[in-house]
């Protein structure tokens, strides 16, 4: 394809190749720690103009085998370089046998390259309070804390996605539920066992006690 006069040729990557060009172009995400397959665009003169990092994806619930998740994209600003990135990851993942991609965009970007090639917004997901947790400490980035739109391209025959009850266990802060932030149990009368609205209220009851 074209882009601004300039030719762009699709090519396989490496890993360590791909993150370097995220960490140079990207504006707000460091390098993922593993991957599927990298995928870059040069230009006429073999120069690489932009990057695609395809990975397993980040939310356990939508990790069912037939699905990637694009993590990173970065470029150097190329016309369509965006474009066709999202749309050779597709190609590639199909061949794979996948039957599902998945991106996310955050508050204020418009995915037009991602409409042009096809891919459907399908959620609007509330800002993380972000990824530390008991279990696994992290530390707060900042990026999480902001509104996203979940993307995907899909097969025919794939299966849906989880429901919004799956979804709620492996993504609780996204999907906001007031009584799983709560410490306690939700009171369910008196004498009865105290009854949580998901698995994740009771995982974070539990935290709550254990940490108190």
């Amino acid at each position: 394809m074209t882009a601004g006069g300039l030719a762009l040729m699709v090519v396989p990557l490496t890993l360590a190749d791909a993150a370097d060009a995220v960490d140079r172009w990207h504006r707000h995400h460091r390098r993922p720690q593993g991957h599927q397959f990298s995928l870059g665009v040069l230009d006429a003169s073999r120069r690489l103009r932009g990057v695609a990092i395809v990975g397993r994806p980040t939310a356990r619930a939508f990790d069912q085998h037939f699905t990637v998740e694009i993590t990173r994209v970065a470029t150097d600003g190329t016309p369509n370089a965006c474009s066709a990135l999202y749309g050779a990851v597709w190609r590639t993942a199909k061949a794979m046998g996948f039957r599902r991609a998945l991106t996310y965009t955050q508050h204020g970007e418009t995915g037009a390259s991602l409409r042009a090639v096809g891919w459907q917004p399908i959620a609007e997901l509330r800002p993380r309070s972000g990824w530390d947790t008991p279990s696994r400490p992290r530390p707060d980035r900042g990026t999480d804390k902001v509104a996203r739109t979940l993307w995907e391209q899909t097969a025919k025959d794939a299966p849906a996605l989880p429901d919004i009850a799956a979804l709620r266990d492996e993504i609780r802060d996204e999907i906001e539920c007031a009584d799983c932030l709560k410490p306690l149990p939700i009171p369910h009368g008196r004498g009865r066992p105290p009854r949580y609205c998901s698995a994740a209220c009771r995982k974070h009851a539990y935290r709550a006690r254990r940490s108190t």
